[in-house]
């Protein structure tokens, strides 16, 4: 009985949940591997999107802060590879697994985006308009609005100069509305963010301004006006790529939206392109495709097609 009346003991004091707690697994480390690209260039991987860590003159310019949770194993990365501060923020555009770290790097620090991503981002803030809704608080609610934008820019931003100097561009919508292309102008280097994410389909998103008809178009504009950049860090591939593969990556999404296109004409639906979409062959190395993003990017396509 002894017995019986401790285990209930400890039961209502918590030590067995406790107890039983630490036999459970422990969560999956969360590790930011770093590519050195050039001596003051690192790209740093795992936890979203691929972030691009700058160091300056005066201090750290981050391009892409990761999901949430991530921001602070990044910054923890950074400042093992530099002791300068972290001055700045570049977000390439407003999804979670970009943008999610800013809040984890200090207040003081700036956030630059295009006008369109500050939109989107500043209605994270206040999400009653989202569609669609989020499930609970966005994580700017939480952290009461820390790592929104400071500053924004419509078409071009030039920011620094000589070794230092970003320049940040805006060429249309592609995956969102306010897609920005960072550029390190003395490394001949530029960060594409989703706009190539991978070697595969995109994700078109038109709840934040993306477009399917305007998408190729639009990386066919960038490849043509980045002028002298030889290295593209992209959204999530794992290497770097080229402007050339830029190209080759708005061939294969302009092939995609004549071929939802084609459907549409034919009377044919999102689901029969997503059953029906293949690879083309020429388009070496590319992903196998995915059913259900080929469907969401048919409906995107079939809506903005008259």
């Amino acid at each position: 009985m002894k017995r019986v009346i401790v285990l209930g003991g400890l039961v209502a004091s918590g030590v067995l949940s406790i107890t039983l707690a630490a036999f459970q697994q422990p969560a999956a480390p969360m590790v930011v591997e770093v590519d050195k690209i050039k001596d003051n260039l690192y790209v740093m991987k795992g936890g979203g999107g691929n972030s691009a860590v700058f160091i300056g003159t005066e201090g750290v310019t981050v391009v892409d802060t990761k999901n949430p949770g991530w921001g602070k194993p990044l910054l923890e990365k950074i400042q093992s590879v530099t002791s300068k501060p972290v001055i700045r923020i570049i977000n390439t555009h407003t999804h979670g697994d970009h943008v999610s770290g800013n809040v984890d790097f200090p207040a003081n620090v700036d956030v630059v985006v295009h006008e369109v991503t500050k939109a989107n981002m500043d209605a994270m803030r206040t999400p009653s308009g989202l569609n669609p809704p989020p499930a609970g608080p966005t994580i700017f609610q939480r952290n009461e609005g820390r790592g929104l934008p400071k500053q924004n820019f419509k078409t071009k931003m030039t920011i620094g100069s000589g070794a230092d100097q970003i320049d940040l561009y805006h060429f249309g919508p592609a995956h969102t509305g306010g897609d920005a292309y960072v550029v390190f102008r003395a490394l001949k280097v530029v960060h594409v963010g989703d706009t190539f994410a991978n070697r595969d389909l995109p994700l078109m998103d038109k709840n934040n301004g993306g477009s399917g008809v305007e998408f190729a178009k639009t990386l066919m504009k960038a490849s043509t006006q980045l002028k002298d950049v030889e290295m593209v860090i992209n959204g999530h591939n794992p290497t770097t790529t080229t402007i050339a593969d830029l190209r080759t990556q708005a061939a294969f999404v302009s092939d995609f939206v004549k071929f939802a296109q084609a459907a549409k004409k034919a009377g044919k639906t999102p689901d029969d392109v997503a059953s029906t979409w293949k690879t083309p062959a020429n388009y070496k190395g590319y992903a196998p495709p995915q059913a259900a993003r080929a469907k969401s990017n048919a409906q995107v396509v079939f809506d903005e097609t008259k």
